[in-house]
Parts: C-alpha cells; sequence; structure tokens
C-alpha cells in the first residue's frame, strides 16, 4: 500500500510539473497571438474611419465646388460683361461695383478678361492687389476656356500670391470669342474645417502635388518626383510660381503612412476635379491602444481559464464524476434538441413545398398575363392584318380572271405569268399568317438561338397596316441585326411589337414622324434601341413607367412595357428609358448574345 500510494503520489507531481510547463507555453504563445491580433483589427478600425473621413471630406470639397461652378454660367448671362467685351475702352466701374457685391457674398474673386488677355473688370479693383490690367493670355484656363468653352485649373495667383481653383468660362461663340469671365475660389475656410478634425486630409492635383491641406505646412509639396515633361509644364504655364514643389515630409507604404515618427493609415478617394484625389490619414496609436485592451481581457481570460484546467487537475477525481453527470445531462439534452429540430426540419419541408407551389402559379399567373397581352395587341393589329391580305386576294382574283381569259386564247406563256404571280401572292399571305398564328399561340416558352433580323422583320410586319397608314418613317440595319440573341421567339416579336406601338402612339398625327431602330454592341450584351421623334414622356409617369397599370395615354392599360421588361429580364437581358424628352424618346433592349 505504501508503495502504491508513493507512486500515485510521483505521478501526480509529473502531471503537476507537465501542466504548468504547458501553461507557460500556451501564455506566451497567446500573448503573441493576441499582439497580432490587436494589430490587425486596429489597421481595421483605422482604415474604416479614415475612409469615412475621406468620403466625408469629398462631398464637403465637392459641394463647394459645385456651388462656384454655377457663378460663371450665371455671369456670363449678365448683359453688363458682354458690353463691356464689346467696347473695352468703354467705363467698366458699374460692372466693377456689381462683381464686388456679388464677390463680398459668395467670398470668390471674380474677374472679366478681353479676348486678347487682359482683365477689364475685378471684384477686387478697389485693392493693391487688383487683377484690373493684368495680362493672363499665358494661363491655361483662360486659352482652354477661349478654346472649348470652359476650364479649370488650380494655381498660385501671380498679382495675390495666394492659391486657389480658377474656374473659366467663354463669352461669344467658339469662332470670335469676346473674351472670358473668370471665379477664383480659395478654401480656406474648408481647410479651417477640416483642421477641426482629428486627422489630416489633403487633396492633391495630377502631377501629385498638394494644393488643398489642413495642415498648411504640406501645401504645395509632392508625393512623387515630378517627370520633366510635368516641371515644364508647371513652369510654362506659372501654375505654382517658383515654389520649390519639395517632396511630402510622409513615408507611404501600401496603406501605411509615418509621420514625425507616428504611424497613419491613409485612405484616397476621388473627387470632382479632373485628376485630383483627396487623402486622409489617421492615426493608428488610438485604435491600436483599444485592440490591444482588448486583447489584454482576452489574455486574461486565457490565463482564468488556465489557471481552472490547473485546478481541474488538482481535483481531478472530483470533476471526473462531475464530468460524467454533466455529460449524461447533455445527451438528455442532445436528444431533446435532435427531436425539436427534426420537427422544424419537417415544418422546412412544408414551407419550401408551399413555396414551390406559389412560385409555380407566380410563373402561370405571369405567362398568362404575357399571353393575355399578346392577344390584346393582336386584337388592335386584326384589322390591320385583315387589310394587308385583302388586297392580295383581290390581286388573286384578278390574276386568275385574266389567266382563264388567257387560257381561252391560247396565249399559254401569259397565263404562266400570271399563275407565278398568284403563287407569290399566296407566299405573301402564307407569311403574314403565319406571323398573326405565331404570336398568337400559347405555347411554353423555350428560350434559345433567336435570329434578331427575323424577329424585329416578323414585329414590323404585324404593325405594318399601321406604318402604312401613317406618315412615319421606320428605318433599321438589317446587316447590323444578322446575328442571334438568347431569347424566346414569340415573346421576343412580343417586346418588338410593344416597343413599335408605343412609339407609333408616340409620334401620333406629327408630320414627319420617325423611328429609328438601331442594333448595337453594348459590352458584353446586344442592345437594340427604339427611338422616335414623338412628344417624349411626362415626369410624372417617367417616375413609374416600369409600375403595372401606369400609363401616359387615356386609353392605355400600362401592361406592355412592365411585361416588355420581365421577359427581357428572362432572357438575362434588361429594357430601359435611354432618353426622353420633346424631341423623342429612345428606349433600349438589351440581350445576351446566342
Amino acid at each position: 500500500m505504501t508503495q502504491a500510494s508513493s507512486g500515485r503520489r510521483s505521478i501526480w507531481r509529473d502531471s503537476r510539473l507537465i501542466a504548468g510547463i504547458a501553461a507557460l507555453v500556451l501564455l506566451a504563445l497567446a500573448g503573441w497571438i493576441s499582439e497580432r491580433w490587436a494589430r490587425t483589427s486596429a489597421n481595421e478600425v483605422a482604415d474604416a474611419e479614415a475612409l469615412q473621413l475621406a468620403r466625408s471630406n469629398a462631398l464637403l470639397f465637392d459641394s463647394e465646388l459645385q456651388k462656384f461652378r454655377l457663378l460663371p454660367a450665371v455671369l456670363a448671362e449678365y448683359p453688363d460683361v458682354s458690353t463691356l467685351l464689346r467696347a473695352p475702352a468703354s467705363d467698366p466701374l458699374p460692372l466693377n461695383r456689381r462683381l464686388e457685391v456679388l464677390a463680398a457674398r459668395t467670398g470668390a474673386i471674380i474677374y472679366v478678361i478681353g479676348a486678347d488677355g487682359r482683365t477689364l473688370a475685378a471684384s477686387n479693383h478697389r485693392l493693391p492687389t487688383s487683377f484690373v490690367g493684368q495680362n493672363y493670355g499665358f494661363r491655361p484656363y483662360f486659352t482652354d476656356a477661349l478654346a472649348r468653352g470652359a476650364s479649370e485649373l488650380f494655381a498660385l495667383g501671380t498679382v495675390s500670391g495666394r492659391p486657389g481653383l480658377f474656374i473659366a468660362r467663354r463669352i461669344g461663340p467658339t469662332q470670335a470669342p469676346l473674351g472670358a469671365v473668370v471665379v477664383k475660389i480659395e478654401f480656406d475656410r474648408l481647410e479651417a474645417s477640416w483642421r477641426a478634425q482629428a486627422g489630416t486630409t489633403f487633396v492633391s492635383d495630377a502631377h501629385d502635388v498638394v494644393i488643398v491641406s489642413s495642415l498648411p505646412e504640406w501645401r504645395f509639396h509632392r508625393l512623387r518626383p515630378l517627370r520633366q515633361a510635368e516641371k515644364a509644364e508647371i513652369a510654362r504655364t506659372r501654375q505654382f510660381d517658383d515654389l520649390p514643389l519639395a517632396p511630402l515630409p510622409v513615408s507611404f507604404s501600401g496603406r501605411d503612412a509615418r509621420f514625425e515618427g507616428d504611424v497613419f493609415r491613409r485612405a484616397d478617394t476621388q473627387v470632382a476635379l479632373a485628376g485630383a484625389k483627396l487623402t486622409a490619414l489617421l492615426r493608428l496609436e488610438p485604435a491600436l491602444a483599444g485592440a490591444r485592451a482588448r486583447a489584454r481581457q482576452a489574455l486574461l481570460g486565457i490565463v482564468i481559464v488556465l489557471g481552472s484546467i490547473l485546478l481541474w487537475l488538482v481535483r481531478q477525481r472530483e470533476r471526473l464524476q462531475l464530468q460524467r453527470a454533466a455529460q449524461r445531462e447533455l445527451e438528455v439534452k442532445v436528444l431533446e434538441r435532435t427531436a425539436e429540430l427534426r420537427e422544424v426540419n419537417a415544418q422546412l419541408v412544408t414551407e419550401g413545398v408551399k413555396r414551390q407551389r406559389s412560385e409555380e402559379r407566380y410563373r402561370r399567373s405571369r405567362e398568362e398575363l404575357a399571353q393575355a397581352n399578346r392577344l390584346a395587341t393582336l386584337g388592335q393589329v386584326a384589322a390591320g392584318v385583315a387589310h394587308e391580305i385583302n388586297q392580295p386576294v383581290a390581286a388573286i382574283r384578278t390574276f386568275s380572271e385574266n389567266a382563264v381569259a388567257f387560257l381561252g386564247r391560247g396565249m399559254a406563256d401569259n397565263v404562266g405569268d400570271n399563275l407565278a404571280k398568284v403563287v407569290e401572292l399566296t407566299e405573301r399571305i402564307s407569311q403574314i399568317t403565319g406571323e398573326l398564328r405565331n404570336f398568337a399561340r400559347r405555347k411554353t416558352p423555350s428560350v434559345g438561338p433567336v435570329r434578331l433580323d427575323e424577329a424585329i422583320d416578323a414585329a414590323l410586319l404585324l404593325v405594318h397596316h399601321r406604318i402604312a397608314g401613317s406618315s412615319v418613317r421606320v428605318s433599321w440595319d438589317a446587316a447590323a441585326a444578322d446575328q442571334t440573341v438568347s431569347a424566346d421567339r414569340v415573346r421576343l416579336e412580343q417586346v418588338f411589337v410593344n416597343l413599335i406601338q408605343n412609339a407609333l402612339d408616340a409620334i401620333g398625327d406629327r408630320p414627319h414622324g420617325r423611328l429609328d431602330i438601331q442594333i448595337e454592341a453594348e459590352g458584353d450584351l446586344v442592345a437594340v434601341s427604339f427611338a422616335d421623334n414623338g412628344g417624349g414622356v411626362s415626369a410624372a409617369v417617367r417616375r413609374k413607367l416600369f409600375t403595372p397599370f401606369v400609363t401616359g395615354r387615356d386609353d392605355g392599360l400600362g401592361r406592355g412595357l412592365a411585361i416588355a421588361r420581365d421577359i427581357l429580364r428572362e432572357f438575362g437581358g434588361d429594357l430601359s428609358l435611354t432618353s426622353t424628352g420633346a424631341k423623342g424618346t429612345v428606349f433600349t433592349a438589351s440581350l445576351v448574345p446566342a
């Protein structure tokens, strides 16, 4: 008994030693893992906050630009501006005063430049730094505005020495411009609002030169070395005058940025200025401190768990009994839970069957609605088709009577000619009735390769009576439509008939009506556009255009476009209102090539 007891005590001591060593190893491993987790978590938090800061400040920047971009367009309509440009020797004082009042309200600097580049009037005409008399013919914003109508350039002022965005708009026609009106925006207030935020924000131009920044000392520093062509362009336009454009004192590596010993996370976003982007930097340390605090809490939990394991080893016998009891209790709960899961699974199977039946009823209802739409369309074209058939039938009778007369006279050649014409006319009737029969047929939709030119031609055939009885000219390129798309032939014709009839309704009795059907590639899809010169779609109808039972016609039901779009979406395509207005409407049907 003594030896056995001693052996049990030795085994117990060895077990405690091994458990202690394992606990220390696990503790060290948990510390390393917690630090890695803390850094990863801090990066994610800082990235999200930096991106939010960048997007928020980009909205502020774009809003500021949009507000001032309207000024040149409004000023271009001022009679005083064009009057002064047409007579540069006239008194500019009245216009100077108007510009001065407008500048005081907006915070911008506004001036008018003649065609020779000389400033004729300016809102700062009273100041020592007045632009009046200065020649800005060398500035790209002036030359580009004369050539293209409008231009923008962020640059350093040659007179005031203050940076800003110059927005210019041409006055007069391109062939003989009178000059330009220019608005200069300075971003001091925007930069001040950025400085009140937690991070650092700056905007860089197409040359990667910082032009707007919450840290004024970063302004006119470059993010990368400038190419020789960029240096020459900056020098030619005097965009930054003689500033050295030193490198920004920030080290970038991926999304990390280091400045004065601190680590920042970086987020970039585009702004509404050509070639420019906004960058937000957020210090990593606050997020890292929070993540480390959470990691320490987790590590403390691990220590508690390890201590509990050691305590479990010390009280092994007692724990064993508790575990067995817990295991039995768990088995009972598992059995109970399994029974509950079986019941829930049976309910899910029942609900799945109900959902499948509901979807099948919905599919049948939608197909019945499409069939009803086809039959309604068929009713609209039936009278015209009867007229289309009546003409060749009358001709057949005439040619047959003539053939009988020729036969009685022994004029066999004339009889053959008349019978050949009868055959041609019967083929025409067969073609019309065949298209009508196919259009009205109710069958299970089958998506497969369909000739696009044949579908368009069949649709035009079904509405030919309406086209022939109107002044509308229909044009389409059969060569461009010589391709196959993935669709159901009858339902694709239904869509085309609906769009053509809508266009004819929109044109109505307008003289010189026109319907152009254009086929072109649009990415991976084939786009078929129906452009008419009708009166367009009203704004009230446009907002709910594809909603069932919404229509712009007094006698319309408002189902055609909604059904047409559903059909095209089943084919993998779509139907959209591309444009509308007083000059006409364009609907575009997108299809997947077969």
